[in-house]
């Protein structure tokens, strides 16, 4: 269930939990809330923007770690609403035309997984920037299995396999004029800590 208050603002607090408030814990939360109303009503007429369903904010994830600090057992998520005016980011916020019980609620289907016939050409359209080495390691591992690697399976590997985390390129052999230097640039990097400790 879905409880809602209102500050004097008129934004909108939404708090998430399975069963209804004690009065204690209404007290405590309007209090958290510095004297928002609580709202009766499973529902809000009126326009607002707010998180998207699908994206927890960090703000709520505070927000139900101070409840559980205060004795409030059960709190799922709480969010802000505020009355819609202006611009706003859709790729963090959306619009309402309501506060219902549902506003939570997640209503996307998962895709059906693809299976990769053409590990290069999935590379390409997707943007993976997987090298010819990693290609053909991506192919092989697929004949071994004896079946086709799934978009997730490549899109995984592609992720963990990066320069972000593999240091590909910075570890590569550094060459200036024609002469290999004896460090990388990540060695180099290094270097700092092991000179500096603290």
């Amino acid at each position: 269930m879905i409880h809602f208050f209102e500050t004097s603002s008129k934004a909108i607090y939404a708090v998430q939990k399975a069963s209804n408030l004690g009065v204690e814990d209404l007290s405590k939360l309007i209090w958290l809330f510095a004297g928002a109303k609580h709202i009766s009503e499973t529902s809000i007429s009126g326009y607002y923007i707010g998180p998207r369903a699908t994206m927890i904010t960090p703000w709520s994830t505070n927000a139900v770690e101070i409840t559980q600090n205060m004795g409030i057992d059960g709190i799922e998520r709480i969010e802000q609403f505020t009355p819609r005016q202006g611009d706003f980011d859709p790729m963090l916020l959306q619009p309402y035309n309501m506060l219902s019980q549902g506003i939570f609620d997640i209503k996307i289907s998962p895709e059906p997984v693809i299976k990769i016939k053409d590990v290069q050409a999935y590379n390409v359209e997707e943007g993976l920037s997987l090298s010819t080495d990693e290609v053909t390691y991506l192919e092989n591992l697929s004949k071994q299995l004896g079946r086709p690697l799934t978009d997730s399976e490549v899109f995984g590997f592609s992720q963990v396999n990066s320069e972000h985390c593999r240091h590909k390129i910075f570890n590569g052999t550094f060459i200036i004029d024609g002469e290999e230097k004896e460090r990388s640039l990540f060695k180099m990097i290094k270097e700092t800590s092991k000179e500096h400790p603290n």
